[in-house]
Parts: structure tokens; C-alpha cells; sequence
């Protein structure tokens, strides 16, 4: 599989990068998890980078990351449909957004992860933080990569 990272900043509604984010999101968060649509989408789509990884032109998977903090990135929204998990899909989202932060001169990342995924981020350098806790239904924990060094 040859895997394409395409990124959109601050996308318009009708950005087509933007769309397959949003339709990979809306497959593996609310029809195969269940969170609910009205939350899926939020108020930061418009202030956040978006990542899609395509594979002979089909959105596969994506993530998005943005600032809630001087220095400090939040890692959201990362999806991976479900026939492509398991080839490294993941993980070259993450590689790509973690250079991503670095070009923006970002200290450290942070994410919630599914308590499920948490071995995953952890391969990749993640550590939580903290106690585990609710979000859209699922449990998850915070998880923190510095990016210093």
C-alpha cells in the first residue's frame, strides 16, 4: 500500500480534503462507534490542520491537530477506517502530524485516546496522564509526547 498524506488548514464546508476527513469520521466514530453526529463535528473544524491518508485515492484515514495552547498541540479525531487498520495507516498520521508540530516549533502534543487505543499512542511515545475519564460515551485517558530534543 503506497499511503498519501494530504492536509487542509482551516478548511471551507465544501473543502474536498475536508469532506473525506469528515466522512471517514463519520464512518468509524458514528456508525461504528456510535458517538453521536451533533458532537462529532464541533467548533474548532474551522481552526484546526486536518490530515487525510488516502490510498489509490480513497480517504482511509485521517486526524486533525490545532493549538489550544501556546506551544502545545492537541492531537484529535484520529481514525482509521476499519479494513485499514492494522497496515500502519495510524501511524504514518501520526508521523505526519508530529512533523507537523515540529515545523510549527511546538514543544509537546497531547491527546484523549480510547483507553483501547492507549497501547497504540504509547508505541509511538505517548505517556498518560492522569486518571481515566468519559468522553462521547467511551473511556479515555490524556496522553503527552514532548517533542523536545
Amino acid at each position: 500500500m503506497d499511503i498519501e498524506i494530504r492536509t487542509v488548514d482551516a478548511p471551507a464546508e465544501d473543502d474536498p480534503i475536508y469532506r473525506d476527513a469528515l466522512s471517514v469520521r463519520t464512518d468509524v466514530f458514528v456508525e461504528e462507534q456510535g458517538v453521536p453526529a451533533e458532537i462529532e463535528v464541533d467548533e474548532h473544524e474551522s481552526t484546526a490542520t486536518h490530515f487525510v491518508a488516502y490510498d489509490d485515492g480513497a480517504a482511509i484515514g485521517t486526524a486533525r491537530l490545532r493549538e489550544p495552547e501556546e506551544s502545545t498541540g492537541k492531537v484529535e479525531r484520529l481514525a482509521v477506517r476499519a479494513e485499514y487498520r492494522d497496515d500502519g495507516v495510524g501511524t504514518t498520521l501520526m508521523e505526519r502530524v508530529e512533523a507537523a508540530a515540529r515545523e510549527r516549533e511546538f514543544e509537546r502534543l497531547r491527546l484523549h485516546s480510547q483507553v483501547g487505543a492507549a497501547p497504540f499512542y504509547a508505541s509511538l511515545g505517548y505517556e498518560r496522564v492522569g486518571d481515566q475519564f468519559e468522553e462521547a460515551g467511551i473511556p479515555h485517558v490524556e496522553m503527552r509526547k514532548s517533542l523536545g530534543g
